[in-house]
Protein backbone atom coordinates (compact mmCIF):
# COMPACT_ATOMS: atom_id res chain seq x y z
CA UNK A 1 0.00 0.00 0.00
CA UNK A 2 -0.10 2.09 -2.04
CA UNK A 3 -0.58 -0.24 -5.06
CA UNK A 4 -1.36 0.53 -9.03
CA UNK A 5 -4.82 1.86 -8.62
CA UNK A 6 -3.56 4.59 -5.85
CA UNK A 7 -0.21 5.67 -8.16
CA UNK A 8 -2.43 5.43 -11.47
CA UNK A 9 -5.16 7.39 -9.42
CA UNK A 10 -2.24 9.83 -8.06
CA UNK A 11 -0.74 9.76 -12.22
CA UNK A 12 -4.50 11.01 -12.86
CA UNK A 13 -5.09 13.74 -10.83
CA UNK A 14 -1.33 15.09 -12.04
CA UNK A 15 -1.60 14.83 -15.72
CA UNK A 16 -3.47 17.48 -16.35
CA UNK A 17 -1.45 19.94 -14.23
CA UNK A 18 2.03 19.57 -14.20
CA UNK A 19 2.97 19.30 -17.65
CA UNK A 20 4.70 22.03 -19.32
CA UNK A 21 6.00 23.66 -15.71
CA UNK A 22 9.30 24.79 -14.97
CA UNK A 23 11.51 23.61 -12.24
CA UNK A 24 12.06 26.35 -9.91
CA UNK A 25 13.22 25.11 -6.81
CA UNK A 26 13.85 21.39 -5.05
CA UNK A 27 14.11 20.40 -1.54
CA UNK A 28 14.69 17.68 -0.24
CA UNK A 29 14.25 16.73 3.72
CA UNK A 30 15.04 13.27 5.77
CA UNK A 31 17.13 10.56 3.52
CA UNK A 32 14.46 8.76 1.66
CA UNK A 33 15.17 4.78 0.72
CA UNK A 34 17.05 5.76 -2.06
CA UNK A 35 19.10 9.01 -3.04
CA UNK A 36 17.87 11.51 -5.59
CA UNK A 37 21.30 10.66 -7.19
CA UNK A 38 22.24 14.27 -8.11
CA UNK A 39 22.60 17.94 -6.80
CA UNK A 40 19.00 19.20 -6.39
CA UNK A 41 19.70 22.68 -7.78
CA UNK A 42 20.82 20.98 -10.85
CA UNK A 43 17.18 20.07 -11.89
CA UNK A 44 16.55 24.01 -11.58
CA UNK A 45 15.00 25.34 -14.84
CA UNK A 46 14.31 22.12 -16.47
CA UNK A 47 10.93 21.70 -17.54
CA UNK A 48 8.10 18.79 -16.55
CA UNK A 49 7.14 17.04 -20.09
CA UNK A 50 4.27 14.75 -18.06
CA UNK A 51 3.40 12.25 -16.24
CA UNK A 52 3.31 8.39 -16.64
CA UNK A 53 3.06 5.03 -14.32
CA UNK A 54 5.30 1.62 -14.64
CA UNK A 55 3.91 -0.35 -11.82
CA UNK A 56 4.01 1.36 -8.99
CA UNK A 57 6.72 3.80 -10.15
CA UNK A 58 5.55 7.31 -11.46
CA UNK A 59 7.97 8.51 -14.23
CA UNK A 60 8.13 12.40 -14.61
CA UNK A 61 8.97 13.25 -17.81
CA UNK A 62 11.68 16.02 -18.00
CA UNK A 63 13.21 18.11 -21.30
CA UNK A 64 16.18 16.75 -19.80
CA UNK A 65 16.12 13.08 -17.83
CA UNK A 66 13.14 11.88 -15.65
CA UNK A 67 12.45 11.33 -12.11
CA UNK A 68 11.05 7.90 -10.58
CA UNK A 69 9.28 8.45 -7.73
CA UNK A 70 7.67 5.67 -5.76
CA UNK A 71 4.87 5.83 -2.44
CA UNK A 72 6.86 3.10 -0.75
CA UNK A 73 4.58 2.25 1.75
CA UNK A 74 2.71 5.17 3.39
CA UNK A 75 3.39 7.83 1.10
CA UNK A 76 1.05 10.26 -1.14
CA UNK A 77 1.61 13.07 -3.16
CA UNK A 78 -0.03 16.51 -3.43
CA UNK A 79 0.24 19.23 -5.87
CA UNK A 80 -0.79 23.13 -5.62
CA UNK A 81 -0.05 26.62 -5.36
CA UNK A 82 0.38 26.92 -1.67
CA UNK A 83 1.47 23.71 0.32
CA UNK A 84 2.65 25.72 3.26
CA UNK A 85 5.32 24.76 5.08
CA UNK A 86 6.83 21.44 4.97
CA UNK A 87 6.06 19.16 7.87
CA UNK A 88 8.08 16.25 9.84
CA UNK A 89 6.81 13.70 7.04
CA UNK A 90 7.34 15.88 3.85
CA UNK A 91 10.48 14.50 2.35
CA UNK A 92 10.73 16.24 -1.08
CA UNK A 93 9.28 19.32 -2.67
CA UNK A 94 9.49 20.13 -6.43
CA UNK A 95 8.81 23.66 -6.94
CA UNK A 96 7.76 24.86 -9.82
CA UNK A 97 6.05 27.65 -12.15
CA UNK A 98 2.17 25.43 -11.93
CA UNK A 99 2.61 24.31 -8.42
CA UNK A 100 4.60 22.49 -5.89
CA UNK A 101 4.69 18.48 -5.72
CA UNK A 102 5.42 17.07 -2.38
CA UNK A 103 5.91 13.76 -1.33
CA UNK A 104 4.78 13.01 2.18
CA UNK A 105 5.97 9.76 3.79
CA UNK A 106 5.83 9.01 7.46
CA UNK A 107 7.58 5.50 6.96
CA UNK A 108 10.43 6.74 4.56
CA UNK A 109 10.22 3.67 2.15
CA UNK A 110 9.34 5.45 -1.04
CA UNK A 111 11.99 7.64 -3.06
CA UNK A 112 12.41 10.14 -5.73
CA UNK A 113 15.29 9.08 -8.06
CA UNK A 114 16.65 11.14 -10.84
CA UNK A 115 17.88 8.87 -14.22
CA UNK A 116 19.33 10.66 -17.47
CA UNK A 117 17.18 8.09 -19.70
CA UNK A 118 14.79 5.43 -18.92
CA UNK A 119 17.46 2.51 -19.76
CA UNK A 120 20.22 4.47 -17.96
CA UNK A 121 21.56 1.88 -15.03
CA UNK A 122 19.19 3.49 -12.51
CA UNK A 123 15.90 3.09 -14.06
CA UNK A 124 16.66 -0.24 -15.31
CA UNK A 125 17.52 -1.65 -11.85
CA UNK A 126 14.41 0.04 -10.85
CA UNK A 127 12.08 -0.93 -13.73
CA UNK A 128 14.42 -3.69 -15.77
CA UNK A 129 12.58 -6.74 -13.90
CA UNK A 130 9.21 -5.59 -13.92
CA UNK A 131 6.55 -7.61 -15.38
CA UNK A 132 3.45 -6.75 -17.96
CA UNK A 133 0.78 -4.08 -16.95
CA UNK A 134 -2.45 -5.70 -15.96
CA UNK A 135 -4.37 -3.13 -17.57
CA UNK A 136 -2.49 -3.51 -21.08
CA UNK A 137 -3.26 -5.47 -24.05
CA UNK A 138 -0.01 -6.97 -23.75
CA UNK A 139 -1.80 -8.38 -20.36
CA UNK A 140 -3.38 -12.01 -21.53
CA UNK A 141 -4.84 -15.09 -20.77
CA UNK A 142 -2.11 -17.18 -22.38
CA UNK A 143 0.97 -15.01 -20.70
CA UNK A 144 -0.73 -15.36 -17.65
CA UNK A 145 -1.61 -19.09 -17.66
CA UNK A 146 1.89 -20.03 -18.97
CA UNK A 147 3.61 -17.89 -16.25
CA UNK A 148 1.44 -19.40 -13.35
CA UNK A 149 2.09 -23.06 -14.94
CA UNK A 150 6.24 -22.47 -14.47
CA UNK A 151 6.09 -21.31 -10.75
CA UNK A 152 5.55 -23.98 -7.43
CA UNK A 153 4.72 -20.94 -5.03
CA UNK A 154 0.86 -20.38 -4.20
CA UNK A 155 -0.93 -17.87 -6.53
CA UNK A 156 -0.92 -14.88 -4.38
CA UNK A 157 2.29 -15.10 -3.81
CA UNK A 158 2.93 -15.14 -7.83
CA UNK A 159 1.04 -12.57 -7.87
CA UNK A 160 2.43 -10.38 -5.77
CA UNK A 161 6.10 -10.66 -6.61
CA UNK A 162 5.64 -8.40 -9.77
CA UNK A 163 8.07 -10.37 -12.32
CA UNK A 164 4.75 -11.97 -14.10
CA UNK A 165 2.11 -8.82 -14.18
CA UNK A 166 3.29 -5.90 -11.83
CA UNK A 167 1.35 -4.03 -9.41
CA UNK A 168 -1.34 -6.64 -8.48
CA UNK A 169 -0.37 -5.64 -4.91
CA UNK A 170 -1.88 -7.49 -1.43
CA UNK A 171 -5.46 -5.69 -1.81
CA UNK A 172 -6.06 -6.35 -5.23
CA UNK A 173 -4.42 -9.55 -4.94
CA UNK A 174 -6.86 -10.89 -2.16
CA UNK A 175 -10.06 -9.38 -3.84
CA UNK A 176 -8.85 -11.12 -7.39
CA UNK A 177 -8.82 -14.26 -5.87
CA UNK A 178 -12.06 -14.22 -4.32
CA UNK A 179 -13.50 -12.77 -7.52
CA UNK A 180 -11.89 -16.24 -9.30
CA UNK A 181 -12.86 -18.38 -6.95
CA UNK A 182 -9.02 -19.40 -6.02
CA UNK A 183 -7.69 -20.21 -2.79
CA UNK A 184 -5.03 -17.94 -2.31
CA UNK A 185 -2.80 -21.04 -0.82
CA UNK A 186 -3.09 -22.83 -3.75
CA UNK A 187 0.39 -23.70 -5.93
CA UNK A 188 0.09 -21.69 -9.10
CA UNK A 189 0.87 -24.30 -11.37
CA UNK A 190 -2.04 -26.69 -10.40
CA UNK A 191 -4.36 -23.58 -11.85
CA UNK A 192 -6.13 -24.93 -15.63
CA UNK A 193 -6.41 -22.56 -18.18
CA UNK A 194 -9.97 -22.04 -17.69
CA UNK A 195 -9.23 -20.66 -14.20
CA UNK A 196 -6.39 -18.74 -15.17
CA UNK A 197 -9.30 -16.88 -17.65
CA UNK A 198 -11.13 -16.30 -14.20
CA UNK A 199 -8.01 -14.95 -12.82
CA UNK A 200 -7.26 -12.64 -15.66
CA UNK A 201 -10.45 -11.08 -16.27
CA UNK A 202 -10.91 -10.91 -12.09
CA UNK A 203 -7.53 -8.55 -11.92
CA UNK A 204 -8.55 -6.22 -14.85
CA UNK A 205 -11.88 -5.74 -13.03
CA UNK A 206 -11.02 -5.38 -10.00
CA UNK A 207 -8.41 -2.80 -10.58
CA UNK A 208 -10.08 -1.09 -13.18
CA UNK A 209 -13.02 -1.03 -10.42
CA UNK A 210 -10.01 0.26 -8.29
CA UNK A 211 -9.01 3.46 -10.39
CA UNK A 212 -12.48 4.35 -10.59
CA UNK A 213 -13.03 4.61 -7.59
CA UNK A 214 -10.02 6.66 -6.14
CA UNK A 215 -7.73 3.49 -4.83
CA UNK A 216 -8.10 2.66 -1.35
CA UNK A 217 -7.38 4.88 1.39
CA UNK A 218 -6.28 2.25 4.60
CA UNK A 219 -4.46 5.31 6.74
CA UNK A 220 -2.40 7.86 4.28
CA UNK A 221 -3.45 7.56 0.93
CA UNK A 222 -4.91 10.74 -1.02
CA UNK A 223 -4.63 11.55 -4.82
CA UNK A 224 -2.65 14.80 -5.46
CA UNK A 225 -5.98 16.57 -4.55
CA UNK A 226 -5.85 15.97 -1.51
CA UNK A 227 -8.51 13.14 -2.00
CA UNK A 228 -9.18 9.93 -0.48
CA UNK A 229 -9.87 6.34 -2.38
CA UNK A 230 -13.06 4.73 -1.40
CA UNK A 231 -12.38 0.98 -3.13
CA UNK A 232 -12.01 -0.30 0.48
CA UNK A 233 -15.91 -0.16 1.31
CA UNK A 234 -16.29 -2.44 -1.40
CA UNK A 235 -14.19 -5.10 -0.26
CA UNK A 236 -15.14 -8.24 -0.44
CA UNK A 237 -12.95 -10.16 1.71
CA UNK A 238 -9.47 -7.90 2.34
CA UNK A 239 -10.02 -6.50 5.79
CA UNK A 240 -13.01 -8.41 6.42
CA UNK A 241 -11.25 -11.30 8.36
CA UNK A 242 -14.45 -12.71 11.03
CA UNK A 243 -17.40 -10.97 8.67
CA UNK A 244 -19.69 -12.76 7.29
CA UNK A 245 -18.65 -13.36 2.99
CA UNK A 246 -20.92 -10.53 1.02
CA UNK A 247 -21.86 -13.97 -1.15
CA UNK A 248 -22.85 -17.07 0.90
CA UNK A 249 -22.34 -15.60 4.52
CA UNK A 250 -19.28 -17.50 5.82
CA UNK A 251 -17.12 -16.08 8.17
CA UNK A 252 -14.13 -14.65 6.29
CA UNK A 253 -10.73 -16.02 7.14
CA UNK A 254 -7.39 -14.21 7.26
CA UNK A 255 -3.81 -16.18 6.95
CA UNK A 256 -0.22 -15.37 6.93
CA UNK A 257 1.90 -14.95 3.28
CA UNK A 258 4.65 -13.89 3.16
CA UNK A 259 4.32 -12.06 6.48
CA UNK A 260 1.45 -10.17 4.67
CA UNK A 261 -2.11 -10.77 5.88
CA UNK A 262 -4.64 -12.65 3.20
CA UNK A 263 -8.35 -12.90 3.03
CA UNK A 264 -10.72 -15.56 1.70
CA UNK A 265 -13.28 -17.19 1.99
CA UNK A 266 -13.19 -20.90 2.57
CA UNK A 267 -16.53 -21.83 1.00
CA UNK A 268 -16.33 -19.40 -2.17
CA UNK A 269 -12.66 -20.51 -2.59
CA UNK A 270 -12.55 -23.95 -1.90
CA UNK A 271 -9.81 -24.44 -4.08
Amino acid sequence: MPELPEVEVTRLSLADRIPGARIDAVRVGKPLRWALGLAPERLVGRAVRGVRRRGKYLLVDLDEGLLLLHLGMSGSVSFGPDPGAAGAHDHFDLVTSRGTLRLNDPRRFGAVVYAEREDSPVAAKLLGRLGVEPLSDGFTVDLLHAGLKRRQAAVKQVLLAGDLVVGVGNIYASEALFLAGIRPSLRASRISRPRAKKLHAAVREVLARAVALGGSTLRDFSNAHGEAGHFQREAMVYGRAGQPCRVCGTLVKSIRQGQRATYYCPSCQKT
